[in-house]
């Protein structure tokens, strides 16, 4: 029965970390507001190094469709604007010598069913995560020869319910997301 509950705990920590995955995937999907998380994987060429956004510049949000960048060095301006250029994120930078400011584009009614298109398909990707976790928690319930038939109903009825409890917390994040992204 011990191993049994290994086998739970692990695929929990599994269906937890898709559930944080599609949380992470969420935040870069923008819902019409500014937000640092926009700019998070955007890679900065620093002393000839590719280095985050977020290590060399103060990201803020002055108002709901501003985004302010704050660079560590007035040097780095110039490299700060081609990289959110060749980002594709869609954005346009001012630079404005002391800092950067991106203007934020209202989200057209197109744009925004897109959007929800791209937030279904990474939550039916955390989905599948899950069920995948499920799916090697039971073959390996089903490989335990020290457990009786009974005990490992019972694992995989557990491993079930698990699943069945992720999957839905997957559809509520969707689902509260799909709200944002459609509120104008």
């Amino acid at each position: 029965m011990e191993e049994i509950n290994l086998i739970i705990d692990t695929t929990k920590e599994s269906m937890e970390s898709s559930l944080k995955h599609l949380e992470s995937a969420f935040n870069k999907i923008r819902a019409g507001r500014a937000n640092p998380l926009m700019l998070q994987n955007i890679l900065v060429e620093y002393y000839g190094t590719p280095t985050p956004l977020s290590q060399v510049a103060n990201i803020s949000v002055p108002d709901g469709m501003t985004l302010s960048i704050q660079p560590w060095e007035k040097s780095t301006l110039s490299a700060i604007e081609k990289a959110i250029f060749q980002s594709n994120l869609g954005f346009t930078p001012n630079n404005n010598g002391e800092n950067i400011i991106i203007n934020i584009p209202p989200l057209t009614e197109e744009r925004r069913k897109d959007l929800v298109k791209q937030a279904k398909a990474e939550c039916e990707n955390s989905k599948v995560g899950i069920r995948k976790a499920r799916q090697e928690a039971n073959a390996d319930i089903k490989k335990i020869e020290s457990a009786s038939e009974d005990e490992k109903k019972n694992g995989e009825e557990q491993i079930q319910s698990l699943t069945d409890k992720y999957v839905k917390l997957a559809e509520e994040h969707l689902s509260h997301k799909e709200k944002e992204i459609m509120t104008v």
